[in-house]
């Protein structure tokens, strides 16, 4: 057989084994991800040509930081396809995409045999990328931009710099990843830094003007552009998550992740301690991944569905152990496997077949995930009945309930909404001026469980408490307290004076509410309490605005 069929029959066999992995394990089936919803409604107003907006007729909001992602689901779905299945199709594809490069990047750019680019395009296929596709998000888009772009980097690294072709292709795919997500610039700095550790400086100098400049040119523009069409420069989230401050516990969970996804290839980087040729390599092969996890110290990790943001570095590791290992018998004078007697190949292939099993086996667990029902979609699509009213709903669940109901919405955590992120939390005279309609919130607290003085302080149980205390201080009827505990709640307020209040709040309390992530039915805690004996909340203080949500 020859390596042109060999290849074949080997990307065929990852194809059929992603496929079958997509089939038997993941529930294509499910609802967006909250923060997937919130990306989708973007792309939903730009395919219909109102621009990068969270509610028509307002100004410009970049709450969704994956820009190139959004653009082309919007392009995907303006030409026809539905919202859910541009995601879909897009993710699913770069998914497919990704395993294969892995392969025949290890193939053509490492010289890898068979067997490892193999096992490692495997090992990618049953990662989380097709549960992160399922949820809506486009973390297999962004994970296929850092695979091309890291391979491109070690192109450059086994030819010594390569030529000026290859050095201003690398310097556009690390320009394209920082477009579909911010941190695809940071990446892309930390693989330009790779690259410099293990070519010559002459050949380090060239890229570096080269990545410079194209970043200065092409990504200033994008800047500019950016800055001017929203006012003001970085992604609305990053001042809500961010806040200049850095974030400890941000980083312990990036670190847990990251060593999760990248257990089986720490042995790798180990070894390469062996020689100094191959430790330079592995400092070089380790920055980017180092640095793509260490670097959200700088945002808070909420919404880190699976995940999400240290999935790409998966596509890194699985890119980076074999050059590491290629001259391991060489080094260490090992016996090839070809001159090994029969019954000790026999014990090599078993041992490596047992191994290989358990790291299979640990991965399919690790990597599965239960999608249920939600009941905020639920009331969303009952809402969208009443979409053409031009009502207004504030709430802290600014996914699905502001995608499938299409009313004007108020993100009152912040990420989609440039006043709360740029001023720290949402007011009274804010809610005032914006006059809502449907308050709807997570709490965790009920009728049945007034808020603690603990919880009460944190930023989160502030806008909270506010949404809460406008509403029983501007004629809101309580529709319902859905959970199914008493300490973990939605709370659905509705404004009384609406013409058709009485038929809405009658239409939230008969839903067949079920709990977000559990799948669980839930009591309406509103109807275990008579009116007007409503456990009072706390007083919460300006002191408190920096405590962390929960």
């Amino acid at each position: 057989m020859n390596k042109r069929t060999a290849d074949a029959l080997a990307l065929a066999s990852l194809m059929a084994l992603t496929g079958l992995f997509a089939w038997r394990f993941v529930d294509f089936g499910v609802l967006p991800f909250e923060d997937a919803a919130m990306l989708m409604r973007y792309a939903d107003h730009i395919a219909h040509g109102q621009g990068i907006v969270w509610n028509i007729g307002e100004p410009p909001v970049d709450g969704a930081t994956d820009f190139l992602f959004m653009v082309v689901v919007a392009l995907v779905h303006r030409i026809g396809f539905s919202l859910e299945i541009a995601v879909r199709l897009i993710t699913i594809s770069s998914h497919f995409i990704t395993v294969a490069l892995i392969y025949f990047g290890m193939r053509k750019v490492q010289n890898a045999g068979i067997i490892p680019a193999f096992l490692s395009a495997s090992y990618f296929a049953i990662g989380a990328g097709l549960f992160l596709s399922a949820a809506y998000f486009g973390t297999p888009f962004f994970a296929l931009a850092i695979a091309v772009a890291w391979l491109l980097a070690q192109r450059l690294i086994f030819s010594d710099g390569g030529t000026l072709f290859g050095c201003v292709v690398f310097s556009l795919v690390c320009l394209t990843a920082g477009l579909i997500r911010p941190e695809g610039v940071m990446i892309g700095v930390f693989m330009l830094i790779a690259v410099g550790i293990v070519i010559p400086f002459r050949a380090f100098r060239q890229l570096a003007m080269v990545f410079g400049g194209i970043f200065l040119a092409l990504g200033g523009t994008y800047f500019v552009w950016r800055w001017n069409y929203f006012g003001y420069p970085l992604p609305n989230p990053f001042y809500k998550k961010g806040g200049g401050l850095l974030h400890a516990s941000a980083l312990r969970t990036s670190i847990r992740a990251g060593l999760r996804l990248l257990y089986v290839f720490i042995p790798a980087f180990l070894l390469s301690v062996r020689c100094k040729s191959a430790f330079r390599m592995g400092v070089a092969f380790l920055v980017p991944i180092a640095g793509s996890i260490g670097m959200w110290v700088l945002l808070s990790d909420e919404m880190n569905f699976g995940a999400r943001f240290q999935y790409p570095v998966l596509a890194l590791g699985a890119l980076s152990w074999f050059p590491l290992v290629r001259t391991l018998p060489d080094d260490l004078c090992l016996p090839k496997f070809a001159s090994l007697a029969r019954m000790q190949k026999l014990a090599v292939v078993l041992t490596a077949a047992c191994v290989l099993g358990v790291v299979f086996t640990q991965e399919v667990r690790g990597s599965a995930a239960t999608y249920e029902r939600d009941g905020r979609y639920d009331i969303a699509v009952m809402l969208s009945e009443y979409a053409d009213r031009g009502y207004t709903i504030a709430t802290t669940e600014a996914g699905l309930l502001p995608l499938y109901s299409r009313w004007r919405a108020i993100d009152t955590w912040g990420l989609n909404d440039q006043w709360i992120a740029h001023n720290g939390v949402i007011t009274q005279e804010y809610l005032e001026q914006r006059e809502p309609d449907i308050i709807v919130f997570h709490g965790f607290f009920s009728p049945l469980h007034p808020p603690s003085s603990e919880l009460s302080g944190s930023s989160w149980s502030r806008q909270v408490l506010r949404l809460q205390e406008y509403a029983e201080s501007h004629n809101f009827t309580l529709a319902a307290v859905f959970g199914v505990s008493p300490e973990d709640t939605h709370y659905y307020y509705v404004r009384a004076d609406l013409p058709e209040s009485e038929e809405i709040v009658r239409r939230i309390r008969s839903t067949d509410y079920v709990w977000q992530g559990n799948g669980r039915e839930c009591e309406n805690y509103a109807d275990l309490v008579a009116p007007g004996h409503m456990p009072s909340s706390p007083e919460v203080t300006p002191a408190d605005a920096d405590t962390p949500r929960p």
